[in-house]
This record gives C-alpha cells, structure tokens and sequence, in this order.
C-alpha cells in the first residue's frame, strides 16, 4: 500500500465515517425487530416529518436519489402497507404519498426497539458532553 492510501485511510475523515457506521450498525442490530429496513425506515421519517403528503420527486429531492429508486421504494412501501398515493389536487399527472396508519406505527415501534440503545449510549457520556455531541452532529448535519 502506498502512503498516500494509507494516509487516506487513516485520516479523520475515514475514522469519522468509520465511526459513526460502526455505531448505526450496533444500534440496528440491537433493535433488529426485521420490520424495516434502513431505507424503509428513512422513507417513512422524511414522509413523516414533513406533515403532509409529498410528490415522489420531493421525497427523491429529500433523500437524494433518482426518482426511479423513489418509485421502488414508494412501491415497496405501499404493498408493505406503509404509505398510500393520492391524486395532486393540483396537477392530475401526479401522485402524492402519505403515510397510513401502519406505516406511523411502524415507525413508533422502531423507535421504539431503538431509543433504549441510543439512550444507554449517550448516558456514558456527562450532561455537557452529550449537549456538545448533539450540537456540533446539528451542525455537521445542517444544510450549510
């Protein structure tokens, strides 16, 4: 291996990423209930934290995919039970999404199955570093 790949392996960028994979992992495999996947589960939050139906080029704006990917995943997700389409009241051309009742269920019992782990994790660290965590994870996770 070169220096240059073992210095690009080896730089902050790398253990960051390293990482915090490393601890979505542990938290989906401590809260592996199957119901959803990753992708399923990030589908239905971005629906939900929205508030209202969406058009699939704004969910594919929202979770930075082609629209094509949008349309397997809204298809999986309906036959899943998970959101329905809706006319646009706008345009006739287009469908909404919005979740259904299963589909905020679903969520709530994700959260639910991992809320305990991610708690546990932050109560290893002080009042002022958990603040100082979620603060600059806002700050790196912001549009700017």
């Amino acid at each position: 291996m070169t220096d240059r790949h073992q210095t690009a392996l080896n730089d902050d960028a790398a253990t960051f990423v390293e990482l915090l994979h490393r601890l979505m992992r542990a938290l989906r495999r401590e809260s592996a209930d199957g119901s959803l996947t990753p992708g399923q589960a990030r589908l239905l939050r971005v629906i939900h934290r929205a508030g209202t139906p969406l058009r699939a080029v704004d969910l594919a704006n929202a979770l930075d995919v082609a629209p094509r990917s949008v349309t397997t995943k809204v298809d999986q997700a309906e036959a899943d039970g998970h959101v329905r389409r809706l006319p646009d009241p706008t345009d006739r051309r287009a469908r909404l999404v919005e979740l259904t009742d299963a589909g905020v269920e679903a969520l709530h019992e994700q959260w639910v199955g991992r809320r305990p782990g991610a708690a546990a994790r932050l109560q290893r660290l002080t009042p002022e570093e958990r603040t100082e965590l979620l603060r600059l994870l806002t700050k790196l996770t912001s549009g700017g």
